[in-house]
């Protein structure tokens, strides 16, 4: 029922974009678009999948035997799964088939998992605050963005860094949270002290996934400046990290299905300084299909990946 509502508010807000802007014009900038650089910048899935199933394999530990081929198809799949399951149910599946297929406990599994996302936060809040603090003329709505994007990779690095900050953060989360919320807060707790004990025990393994996590989203960002560039579009590079960083996170908010909407709403209104809306609308369709492209390669290993998540619910 709530991915049904949060397909519903997707595509309201996306009938309220195409009907302000002019539709005939967002037809014309894929007919005029450049070929090349369109070629280009969507082929960098690849690159971007690629990097992100070798992290996998050097998160996991090295009895879990995962090898490249077999670390890719998880992501892949997890891709699909998490276009049409709720809750990150692919993440969860993933955790799940490396305990099966790994050796790796159910706790540890998850605990990855949650690595793997906080990293992917955390360096997408470090890409995000360095455009911001560069970006030019910054007013009201630039200056609160930059406090609190700075300010939520402060606090991520903590948790990260920090057991006896950790501890307090989630003590004051689970008692000012309704039951429901706070029981999650309490199972995350529990990963969340288990993955900083398995991350901080080799510190250069942890300076490794870092370094390609930082990389691994300069990619995802240089392909989405890549699109403007297939659009016959401009802005400055280091503005649009800022801006395209503070759509992708639009886009996380928990109202829309797969942020389709949300992020389509806010590439429109940030990048308006640089181009009309309705490049700013095919920007957002574009962005759509970075996301659509991995789950259409994991269709192949669905079915695998089907039957580990139904034993997941049986021993669930």
């Amino acid at each position: 029922m709530k991915r049904l509502i949060s397909l519903l508010v997707s595509l309201g807000i996306l009938v309220i974009i195409y009907t302000q802007i002019d539709f005939g014009g967002l037809i014309d900038v894929f007919k005029n678009c450049n070929p090349l650089w369109m070629v280009v910048s969507l082929g960098m899935v690849i690159p971007i999948t690629s990097v992100t199933a070798w992290r996998l394999q050097q998160v996991v530990p090295p009895k879990a035997k995962l090898g490249f081929g077999e670390a890719l198809r998880l992501i892949l799949a997890a891709s699909v799964l998490n276009m049409v399951l709720p809750s990150k149910m692919g993440d969860i599946a993933k955790a799940y088939f490396m305990r099966e297929k790994g050796g790796v406990s159910g706790s540890l599994s998850l605990s990855i998992v949650v690595f793997e996302k906080a990293s992917d936060m955390l360096s997408l809040l470090l890409w995000c605050a360095f455009g911001l603090l560069r970006y030019p003329e910054k007013g009201p709505f630039f200056w609160t963005m930059t406090v609190g994007v700075v300010g939520g990779l402060t606090v991520g690095l903590l948790l990260l860094g920090s057991g006896q900050f950790a501890k307090v953060f989630f003590l004051a989360a689970r008692r000012f949270t309704p039951k429901k919320i706070s029981a999650k807060f309490k199972t995350l707790q529990e990963s969340w002290g288990e993955m900083q004990a398995y991350v901080w025990e080799d510190k250069g393994q942890l300076l490794k996934i870092s370094l390609t996590s930082i990389f691994l989203w300069f990619l995802h960002l240089l392909q989405i400046w890549m699109f403007i560039l297939a659009l016959n579009a401009g802005a400055p590079f280091i503005d649009s990290l800022a801006l395209s960083s503070l759509a992708i996170l639009a886009g996380l908010l928990p109202l829309t299905f797969a942020g389709v909407g949300t992020r389509d709403a806010a590439l429109v209104k940030l990048y308006l300084p640089y181009f009309p809306a309705q490049v700013g609308a095919a920007l957002g369709l574009l962005c759509t299909s970075r996301y659509i492209l991995p789950a259409i390669g994991g269709l192949p290993f669905l079915s695998q990946y089907l039957a580990t998540l139904k034993a997941f619910q049986k021993k669930g």
